[in-house]
């Protein structure tokens, strides 16, 4: 019996170490195994500096945040020694508070990429945009493991219970739209382009914001052979139009886009030549234009990049551009006056729907354009155009000439709209081209 009581008392005394050790090990095992991005970071003398900085902006806290998964490209303490140097201060607390969480949420992105997930292209980061809801991006070649053009991604894979991270040798800064050009080698035609029209700097301007429609070195390439020129034989007064051309006021995204005419920074006559987006199969810019890559944020815009360079179109090449205007082009071919429209005028078109030629085919008994002369179209053809470059704005109630002597318009402006002859109606009004602008009208005009 008491060789009994031995025995158990042994075997109480084993049981409870094993567990004690046990809770001892689970403890250890608990401490050690939380290792997120923070706990990383600050495990690794490489990354004393950044974690100061993470500190300084409190985004600490956010990287330990064992709910997310985020993929972080981290500078070397190298880095933001040569950053301080480049900015011209001695240390991160020279730095505004707000400055710096830009900078540190710029090198984050959402999600967890390894390196074999990276790929070329555009990522959008934590850090903020110029309006609400938007995110800076990035651009990584991994054919050179760079980013931006200016931070080599130098260890890989370094991962963490809520992420991983990837090593940099340099501090990513925020670019404007014309930094993400520079940064981007599929733009380096755009970039020279920008440079000879004086126009690098005023797509940097932090106090503006704009869309841009950034077209590849291929579709620069494209234009130059059907011109039968290079960039160094356009000057900066022919380039300049152009490149205005695709840029338009404001921040609009991708799910933002919508069909219509919008004006650009481009002008003709003081006015601001339309751009025409249509969205159905995909977002195509004048009818010919594919958008190929969208929402590149940058600090002053967002970027959507095409694969042909936009030219100014004159009045008939809006009408090309438009199905709506159809029957009018063919309209104006068999009068043999699309030369004459695409002149430097300038000139003002009031143009019908292929709904309004329908309806004057129905009166006329007709069916179609095929069933017109010239000498029958080119009246009531010139009974459309007026000359001078006259917007909505300038319209005012009165008869006004068209190219066609025999024919003048009454023209009535109201709190309403605009109302030709009576029973015509301006439906669409000022889409700019380079040599003139047109009205949409719902009736065709008869002399």
């Amino acid at each position: 019996m008491k060789n009994s009581f031995k025995l158990f008392a042994f075997f109480s005394i084993m049981v409870v170490s094993v567990a004690l050790l046990s809770c001892k090990k689970d403890n250890n095992s608990n401490m050690i195994t939380t290792h997120t991005i923070t706990d990383v970071a600050s495990s690794n003398p490489n990354f004393s500096t950044l974690v100061l900085a993470l500190k300084r902006a409190g985004l600490d806290v956010t990287l330990a945040n064992p709910a997310s998964n985020f993929t972080v490209f981290a500078p070397t303490n190298a880095a933001f020694t040569a950053l301080l140097t480049e900015l011209g201060v001695a240390s991160l607390n020279d730095i505004p508070v707000e400055t710096l969480t830009k900078v540190l949420l710029y090198h984050v992105k959402s999600g967890k990429s390894t390196a074999s997930q990276v790929t070329s292209g555009y990522y959008s980061t934590l850090a903020n945009g110029p309006v609400a809801d938007s995110h800076l991006s990035f651009y990584v070649d991994m054919t050179t493991t760079m980013i931006n053009g200016r931070a080599k991604i130098t260890q890989t894979d370094v991962m963490a219970d809520n992420g991983v991270i990837h090593a940099i040798d340099k501090v990513l800064l925020p670019m404007s739209i014309s930094d993400h050009a520079v940064a981007n080698p599929l733009f380096t035609s755009l970039v020279a382009a920008l440079t000879k029209a004086n126009l690098v700097t005023a797509l940097a301007d932090p106090t503006k914001t704009y869309t841009v429609f950034a077209p590849t070195n291929d579709a620069f390439s494209a234009l130059l052979m059907s011109l039968g020129v290079t960039l160094n034989d356009m000057s900066a007064s022919t380039l300049s139009p152009i490149l205005l051309y695709h840029v338009v006021n404001g921040f609009v995204p991708a799910a933002s886009v919508t069909a219509g005419y919008v004006p650009t920074l481009s002008t003709a006559f003081g006015k601001n030549v339309s751009l025409q987006i249509s969205v159905a199969g995909g977002v195509k810019l004048n009818n010919t234009v594919n958008v190929i890559a969208t929402d590149v944020v940058a600090t002053n815009g967002i970027i959507h990049v095409i694969d042909k360079v936009l030219l100014p179109p004159t009045v008939v090449e809006i009408a090309q551009q438009n199905s709506s205007f159809s029957t009018l082009v063919l309209a104006v071919i068999k009068a043999d006056l699309a030369g004459t429209l695409s002149g430097t005028g300038p000139f003002t078109v009031f143009a019908p729907t292929n709904d309004a030629f329908s309806a004057l085919f129905t009166t006329l008994g007709v069916t179609g354009i095929d069933a017109l002369s010239k000498a029958a179209l080119t009246p009531i053809l010139l009974a459309h155009v007026v000359s001078g470059n006259v917007q909505s704005g300038n319209l005012a109630s009165g008869s006004v000439p068209t190219l066609n002597p025999a024919k003048s318009l009454n023209v009535v402006v109201s709190s309403s709209g605009v109302t030709i002859d009576g029973t015509i109606n301006v439906i669409k009004a000022d889409v700019q081209g380079k040599n003139g602008v047109i009205h949409v009208i719902n009736k065709v005009i008869v002399p």
